[in-house]
């Protein structure tokens, strides 16, 4: 079935535009949070062509309800529904595939994400001196608004994963990137990826860069993962990347003969 185009927010009805940016949100059980944050993101890009993606991965509550009900006011909006609990990854994964611009950025559900740091990365991204094989920018959060006990095991994690892999990711938990969606489907899926993201772009021979991003407190709900949670799955997959990395072979190139 044929798409229609997408139109700007604030353009004349009829005159369909190319979508530059596409904005996928994961979401799980963020009632309360994610309504705010779909109208932060078109702030934040208004004047652009753009979407937002929401991928609801089953929320329990009333999260799907109010995106729902927010997509007469902001007619960028999509809303895609996991039917089963499959996680963020999965999520932003579900997003990148139905994402109609070349260059997509992510940012977590919860809110803590700041959307107004989304055109800083994408201008670094698309700037006429960037390398060629340049494919993300990453957000590191600066003044992290955490507690203390979830710093610090993310601080433990980062140091072991960034000791192991050596890919210049200092905060592999933030959600803030904006990157080209031809080079993520390149990269290898499993549960936690998005966790991995540059490294697995290094892997398949692209550069990656980083900036300071702004990370904020969370507002209503609260935090999906336990701290030792995420620190064992965080050491598990780091395993498996190392693995992965180990066993990337490079073309150096192809050329059509």
């Amino acid at each position: 079935m044929k798409r229609r185009p997408m139109t700007r927010p604030g353009s004349e009805l009829g005159l369909a535009e190319t979508i530059e940016f596409s904005v996928v949100a994961p979401v799980h059980d963020e009632a309360g949070n994610a309504p705010a944050l779909a109208r932060e993101i078109a702030a934040a890009l208004d004047g652009r062509a753009y979407e937002i993606i929401f991928v609801d991965d089953c929320s329990r509550d009333d999260t799907r309800h109010e995106l729902a009900a927010l997509k007469r006011e902001l007619p960028a909006l999509r809303l895609l529904g996991h039917r089963t609990n499959s996680g963020q990854s999965r999520a932003v994964r579900t997003g990148v595939l139905a994402a109609r611009a070349p260059i997509v950025g992510t940012l977590d559900g919860d809110g803590q994400n700041d959307p107004t740091d989304l055109p800083r990365l994408l201008a670094r991204l698309l700037r006429p001196d960037a390398p060629s094989n340049l494919a993300m920018v990453a957000g590191n959060r600066a003044k992290r608004q955490d507690n203390w006990s979830k710093r610090a095991a993310s601080r433990i994690a980062n140091n072991i994963r960034q000791a192991a892999l050596k890919d210049g990711a200092v905060d592999s938990g933030s959600g803030v990137k904006v990157f080209k969606r031809e080079a993520f489907l390149q990269l290898p899926y499993f549960d936690h990826m998005h966790r991995f993201m540059p490294a697995l772009m290094l892997r398949e021979g692209f550069a990656v860069e980083f900036l300071e991003v702004n990370h904020r407190p969370r507002g209503a709900g609260r935090s999906k993962y336990t701290n030792l949670g995420r620190l064992a799955a965080n050491m598990t997959d780091l395993f498996g990347v190392m693995w992965l990395r180990s066993r990337a072979r490079l073309p150096g190139g192809v050329d059509e003969l």
